[in-house]
């Protein structure tokens, strides 16, 4: 089987001075960011060079099952991140136009929203996502508590929030919600917007 390969994308976020984000934080994390990377793509030359036998799969333990697992971890790593780097370096405030409408269609106002995904952030034990659900055909604050943790199906994540303490600690120690603030003051809307655009979304782009 033959496998596309991800490489290590780069972001305007680096290349500006975020407000209250360091740049030693944002080089540590682009080098985890980096190695998700490199992991998903070692896995995916293993299983590109394994001959699939179902009498030796297993749910228990298999080699299938042990790469596959692990690639979902790898991957989610992956797109997380490349969430979370493009939307920062902006200066916060609010989206425009039809975004806007429905943050505050379905929060009631964007300052409910910032208040549940802060308080999302702060449940979390790993990411937090404003997503739209195709289904529903409305926005939510999802946790996601691993790489490979988000909850729901057919829905797209517009907005990715890093909580674990890599995205953090070096600035704010243990005060997560410090950073949450400072997230965002460094939204960029018009990448959350562009992101809009590309997946199409209905009543959003």
């Amino acid at each position: 089987m033959n496998f596309a390969k991800y490489e290590a994308k780069k972001f305007r976020s680096f290349e500006v001075e975020l407000d209250g984000i360091s740049k030693k934080t944002m080089e540590e994390h682009y080098k985890l960011y980096q190695g998700y990377v490199n992991k998903a793509n070692e896995i995916l030359e293993k299983l590109a060079a394994m001959e699939p036998d179902p009498a030796k799969a297993n749910p228990t333990y298999s080699e299938i099952r042990e790469l596959k697992v692990e690639l979902t971890r790898a991957i989610g790593g992956v797109k997380n991140h490349e969430i979370y780097f493009d939307i920062l370096g902006g200066k916060g405030g609010k989206p425009q136009g039809r975004l806007l409408e429905a943050i505050e269609r379905d929060f009631g106002s964007f300052e409910n929203w910032q208040k549940d995904l802060k308080a999302t952030g702060i449940a979390a034990r790993g990411w937090a996502w404003l997503a739209y659900d195709w289904d529903t055909g409305r926005l939510f604050n999802y946790i996601g508590d691993e790489q490979n943790t988000y909850p729901i199906w057919n829905a797209t994540p517009i907005v990715a929030l890093d909580v674990f303490e890599h995205a953090f600690f070096i600035d704010y120690g243990t005060n997560k919600g410090a950073y949450i603030d400072a997230f965002f003051r460094n939204l960029d809307w018009g990448a959350v917007e562009e992101r809009v655009r590309r997946m199409n979304i209905p009543g959003l782009a």
